[in-house]
C-alpha cells in the first residue's frame, strides 16, 4: 500500500527535488569533462595544472554523486525503499558538508588563493605565453584577455620582462643600466575591440616605464577577476545558500519518507 496524505505530497516534492539535483549534477559533470578536454578552458590559467585537475577531478567527483544521489532519492521515492532512501540521504550529507567545509576553507585562506592566483597569471604572462610548447596555453590568455577586457597579470607593464619579448633583441630589459629608451610589446588580445585597421599593430608597442596608451586595457586580469567576483558576490552567495537550503530540506523529507514507510510496515 502507497503513501498518501502528507506522505504523499511530500514524494512529489522530493521528486522535483531529484530532477533539479540531477540537473545539477548533470551540469557539473558537463562542465568538468569540458574543463578536462578542452585546453583552452579559461579557468586553467588561474592556477597551475597540477591544482588544475586536482581541483576539476573534485569537482567531477562532487559531480557524479549528486547524480548518483538524485537516481537513488527518485528510485526510492517511488519504490518506497528505505534503503534507497538512506543512500540518498547518505550521498547528499557527504556532498552539502564537502560544499561547506570548501567554502570554509576557502573563506579562511582567501589572502593565499588571491596570492595562488596572482603567481599562476605572472606565471604564464612570464614564462609560458608566446613559447611553441605552451601553445593552449597563449590561446587560453588571449581568451581570457579578451573576455575580461584585461591585459597581462597586473596590468601591461607585465609584459616587458616576459619571454615573450625575447624574441626581439632589442626588448630584453636591463634595468640596472637603462630602460628609458627600451620598447616592447603586447599581445594583440590587450587591445580594445573598437579599434580601427593597424590601430592595434601600432598600440602594441610600448615603451617601458613610459605611459600606457588608452588603445589597449590598463587593468590587470587578477585585478579583474576580483572585481567581478566581489561584484556578483550577492549571486553567488545566494546560490550557494539556495543550493544548501534545497540540500536540507531533501534530506529531512528523505527522513520524514524513510520514517512513514518503517512506521506502514510496521501497521501491516
Amino acid at each position: 500500500m502507497g503513501l498518501n496524505g502528507c506522505c504523499s505530497c511530500v514524494k512529489y516534492l522530493m521528486v522535483l527535488i531529484n530532477i533539479l539535483f540531477w540537473l545539477i549534477g548533470l551540469t557539473i559533470v558537463i562542465t568538468s569533462v569540458w574543463a578536462l578536454t578542452d585546453p583552452t578552458f579559461v579557468l586553467s590559467t588561474t592556477q597551475s595544472y597540477k591544482h588544475y585537475y586536482i581541483g576539476v577531478y573534485i569537482f567531477l567527483a562532487i559531480g557524479l554523486l549528486i547524480t548518483l544521489g538524485a537516481f537513488f532519492g527518485c528510485c526510492g521515492v517511488c519504490r518506497e525503499s528505505q534503503c534507497l532512501l538512506v543512500s540518498f540521504f547518505c550521498v547528499i550529507l557527504i556532498v552539502m558538508v564537502a560544499q561547506i567545509a570548501a567554502g570554509a576553507w576557502a573563506f579562511h585562506n582567501k589572502d593565499k588563493l588571491d596570492d595562488i592566483v596572482r603567481a599562476s597569471f605572472k606565471s604564464s604572462v612570464q614564462e609560458e605565453y608566446g613559447q611553441s610548447t605552451m601553445s593552449t596555453r597563449t590561446v587560453t590568455f588571449d581568451a581570457l584577455q579578451k573576455n575580461l577586457k584585461c591585459c597581462g597579470a597586473d596590468g601591461p607593464g607585465d609584459w616587458a620582462t616576459s619571454r615573450f619579448n625575447n624574441v626581439d633583441r632589442t626588448n630584453i630589459v636591463d634595468i640596472a643600466v637603462s630602460s628609458m629608451n627600451v620598447f616592447y610589446n603586447i599581445p594583440e588580445s590587450c587591445c580594445k575591440d573598437d579599434l580601427k585597421d593597424n590601430e592595434c599593430e601600432l598600440s602594441r608597442r610600448l615603451k617601458f616605464g613610459g605611459p600606457l596608451n588608452n588603445a589597449i586595457y590598463q587593468q590587470g586580469c587578477v585585478d579583474k577577476l576580483i572585481e567581478i567576483i566581489y561584484n556578483n558576490w550577492v549571486t553567488i552567495f545566494a546560490v550557494t545558500a539556495a543550493v544548501i537550503l534545497l540540500e536540507l530540506l531533501s534530506l529531512t523529507f528523505a527522513l520524514s519518507l524513510c520514517c512513514a514507510v518503517r512506521n506502514q510496515h510496521y501497521k501491516a
